[in-house]
């Protein structure tokens, strides 16, 4: 009856600390991934500021022509779109509401290329350049792209991202102290097995060797328990359209960087947790035990 009962409890204690890893665990696999999908987002709305080269009303078509396909093949470019006078009109128009042209008899709007710029060239100081660049083309009457929205843009989104990064990095702290103190409390829980084993003649490599295994063991199963649960919350987020953009990762180095990291993170928590408190029960005295 009495093994029974020792069997029951580490067991018990094993499954606590299972669960209170995997639960850590899925909570940081999470927010790994809202932070993939944040990035995401982020790098849209960068992608989504306008650069216009408005063009000279006596530009020949194959010279805008070649000055977009050169675009296109440059560096800082991700789409280009030729933007004729009769469309820009109509947009105007649809704007407005008011017909303009037959107001003023004739088409005053030139004809342009809009530019998308890639999200790391979507900063002040690069778009300054890509400005002057493309000023130098005989074909560009004017550059214009909204300066003071951009700078505004960056910002923001930089303040967002370190609201981001602290918010991840406090999380992180009470997730490991959370799972320190379960594994100090089932080690705690066998600290009279441990002076046992020393009173006996047990070495600490010894006495250490089965509860570093044991927590290892119960990492990695964690790590698998909370791997499902983050691959069954991504399913259900994607279906009810909770998280649609996470249906566009579909990079599957980014889904091996999180498993690795899920599993590496289990383990090295487990493994260092148990090290450290194990270290404080084999170095206390037996008098200390019932403290």
């Amino acid at each position: 009856m009495a093994a029974k009962s020792i069997v029951h409890k580490f067991r018990s204690t094993s499954l606590i600390t299972i669960v209170s890893i995997s639960l850590v665990l899925f909570i940081l696999g999470l927010l790994a991934l809202l932070i993939i999908d944040a990035q995401k987002i982020t790098r849209d709305v960068k992608e989504n500021a306008d650069v216009e080269a408005f063009l000279y009303s006596g530009a020949k078509d194959a010279d805008v022509t070649k000055l977009q396909k050169m675009l296109d093949a440059s560096d800082f470019v991700k789409s280009t779109a030729y933007i004729s006078k009769d469309s820009a009109a109509k947009q105007l128009e649809s704007v407005d509401k008011e017909d303009f042209i037959g107001l003023l008899g004739y088409n005053p709007l030139p004809a342009s290329i809009n530019i998308h710029v890639k999200a790391e060239y979507a900063n002040a100081d690069s778009l300054a350049v890509i400005e002057k660049e493309l000023s130098h083309f005989p074909q560009v009457k004017e550059v214009v792209y909204q300066k003071s929205l951009i700078k505004l843009m960056n910002e923001n989104l930089k303040k967002i991202s370190f609201i981001m990064l602290g918010f991840s990095a406090l999380l992180l702290l009470v997730s490991l102290t959370l799972i320190n103190n379960t594994i100090r409390l089932t080690v705690y829980s066998k600290r009279f097995l441990i002076k046992t084993m020393q009173l006996v003649g047990a070495t600490e490599p010894f006495i250490r060797r089965p509860f570093i295994w044991k927590g290892v063991r119960n990492g990695l199963v964690a790590s698998i328990v909370a791997l499902l649960m983050i691959f069954g919350a991504i399913n259900i987020a994607t279906k009810s359209e909770l998280l649609p953009d996470l249906r566009e990762i579909n990079d599957v180095n980014t889904y091996l960087l999180l498993v690795g990291t899920v599993i590496l993170l289990g383990i090295a928590i487990s493994w260092i947790s148990t090290f450290f408190a194990l270290h404080r029960y084999l170095r206390l005295r037996a008098d200390d035990l019932h403290f």
